[in-house]
């Protein structure tokens, strides 16, 4: 099967037209709402009515029809415009995937023209306290009773709980993984937020399930194949991911570049100074790289090759993830002193960036991942 890494006229066009939508918003808008404690609820909404949150979502469901790789270049155009929305690497990208591919009928209706239309928000939590990297020692278990199911454990550092509909929960069952709709105003459910140092209108939380009841229909999918279910909704997020990184590396790029133009000192432009243009010129070569990465990553998983998709997203995230490091570390290093100044909106980039290196995978993990599974080399953990 021929599958195309190159980007088509149409998905070029989408990218031209978010750009032009974040571009209205920008950075500040998005640095005001984070340190004022609000929602870039304007932003999502316009983003939504405008078809491109729903871009992948089926067309019978109110959705664009397109694929992860559209998704992912609305995401990647929004980010590199100053507005990085992360509520988009999970809600459409997670939830309304594992929902599109596994969800019952009724699943699907009562889902899917929600996020089609980014009236529909849901965080997807599978992160525990002491299960870290390890999603088999998941603690949170889901049981039977009756007709209904029973949700206990927790979980932490979970995106944007207090703006969601539900979240979708990786809970253990009797028989394996499973994967739980739970609205998040059902009885026993309860949430607290995680103090953090990155500017970000979206919070973290730690999660608490106190025995909470939920309905037959509450499960997506198979209880005995919530590991395949997950992955499907695991890889939707690394290449996402993979493209808020790259966003963000491509807007510090472009703020460096545009700074060492027009910054002159001893009568000349620092940029014309190769201590400054070969390190810009080997950031611009690494994004690319990580960009083209992506693009293979997300082709391959439309073309529902998972596990070349597998390996190509981990790739994708772990390039990305170093690149926007770098390019960021750049940025403000070529702006001196203004690198940290809030007028040049670099500082407020630089945890953002880094994270990049940790979530939803760590750099590590992925480097056990291709030394495991790309080289065959022996498992080291």
């Amino acid at each position: 099967m021929s599958i195309n890494f190159t980007e088509s006229d149409e998905r070029r066009a989408l990218r031209a037209a978010v750009a032009d939508l974040g571009s209205r918003y920008g950075h500040e808008y998005f640095v005001s709402k984070a340190r004022a404690g609000e929602k870039t609820d304007e932003l999502w909404a316009e983003a939504g009515k405008l078809g491109y949150l729903g871009v992948a979502v089926p067309e019978e469901y109110g959705g664009g029809g397109g694929g992860i790789g559209d998704l992912a270049a609305v995401c990647e155009e929004l980010a590199r415009a100053g507005s990085p929305m992360l509520l988009m690497v999970v809600s459409p990208a997670i939830c309304a995937t594992v929902i599109a591919r596994f969800g019952t009928d009724a699943q699907k209706q009562r889902w899917l023209p929600g996020f089609a239309e980014g009236t529909t928000k849901m965080a997807f939590a599978i992160t525990e306290p002491d299960a870290g990297s390890n999603s088999h020692r998941l603690a949170t278990r889901v049981r039977r009773d009756g007709d209904e199911w029973v949700l206990s454990g927790g979980k932490y550092y979970i995106s944007g709980v207090d703006e969601v509909q539900a979240v979708l929960v990786v809970a253990f069952s009797e028989t394996g993984p499973a994967l739980m709709i739970v609205p998040t105003d059902v009885a026993g459910l309860t949430y607290r937020p995680i103090e953090m140092d990155i500017v970000s209108p979206e919070k973290q939380f730690t999660m608490f399930f106190d025995d909470v009841r939920l309905p037959s229909d509450a499960l997506v999918g198979s209880e005995d194949a919530g590991l395949a279910q997950l992955f499907a909704g695991l890889n939707p997020e690394r290449i996402m991911a993979a493209s808020f990184a790259t966003g963000m590396a491509r807007r510090a790029l472009d703020k460096a570049a545009e700074y060492a133009r027009t910054r002159s000192v001893w009568g000349a432009p620092i940029g014309s100074h190769q201590g400054l243009a070969h390190p810009l010129a080997q950031c611009a070569i690494q994004v690319e790289l990580a960009r083209v990465m992506t693009q293979k990553a997300a082709a391959l998983y439309d073309a529902g090759q998972d596990k070349a998709a597998g390996e190509s997203a981990n790739m994708a995230k772990y390039a990305a993830g170093e690149a926007v490091a770098t390019a960021v570390d750049l940025a403000i290093q070529v702006h001196g002193g203004n690198g940290l100044a809030t007028e040049y909106g670099l500082g407020s980039l630089l945890s953002a960036s880094r994270i990049s290196r940790i979530a939803p995978v760590s750099r590590e993990m992925i480097l056990n991942y291709v030394a495991q599974h790309t080289l065959n080399l022996p498992r080291s953990y």
